[in-house]
């Protein structure tokens, strides 16, 4: 049976390629985002760097912490970080350019003001102020990725719930903005509203009508 990993085990696996980069003396930022798949909402993205003797303990990737860790992160992260900046790409954007290239435009904006090296969530190509390092699963992998995700997760949610507020047929509180069971019904019901990405939801219809 595998022992459960302490919290000292998991920083040290989460910052493998942050240490490697310390030694030389770099400043680091992750790169990460959030709302590539919803069907409502913004792509927003986190660009966050931290100093080595500041590391926050029970940074993860977003997906892996319940909101009320998130939240709490969050205020930490905001007050250890040397840089941190988020951005949003909201739907009309979206809907022109893609959601491929509304996430990169999201990432470029974020780092557009920090200077040093970047580990990025995947994606490579980036227009960024320095070198950039992509690593496939990086918000699993990489201490300041987890950390971007963390910070661009617990925005757009705050988002999605000030969004609930406009239109509360949808259930953006709960659901924030991806299509669940309950959102999927509520777009037959009423259709779409100015805060749905048209190019996602084309194949819905409600009373017979494409959305």
């Amino acid at each position: 049976m595998r022992m459960r990993e302490t919290a000292s085990e998991k920083l040290l696996r989460l910052t493998k390629f942050e240490r490697a980069l310390w030694a030389d003396g770099r400043p680091i930022a992750g790169i990460d985002e959030v709302g590539r798949g919803p069907l409502a909402g913004p792509v927003v993205a986190a660009c966050v760097s931290i100093p080595e003797c500041k590391l926050i303990p029970g940074v993860d990737d977003s997906k892996k912490l319940s909101e009320k860790q998130r939240e709490a992160l969050y205020s930490s992260l905001l007050a250890a970080a040397d840089y941190i900046k988020t951005a949003f790409i909201p739907v009309e954007v979206i809907d022109q350019i893609n959601i491929l290239n509304a996430t990169r435009r999201a990432m470029e904006m974020a780092g557009a003001g920090f200077s040093g090296l970047f580990l990025i969530d995947a994606l490579e190509g980036l227009h960024l102020p320095g070198e950039a390092r992509a690593i496939v699963h990086g918000d699993a992998l990489s201490y300041m990725i987890a950390a971007a995700s963390v910070v661009a997760k617990v925005e757009r949610d705050r988002y999605m719930v000030k969004l609930a507020e406009r239109y509360p047929q949808y259930g953006f509180e709960r659901n924030k903005g991806y299509g669940t069971e309950e959102h999927i019904s509520a777009l037959r019901k009423y259709g779409p509203c100015p805060a749905h990405r048209r190019s996602f939801i084309s194949n819905f219809r409600t009373e017979g009508v494409a959305l």
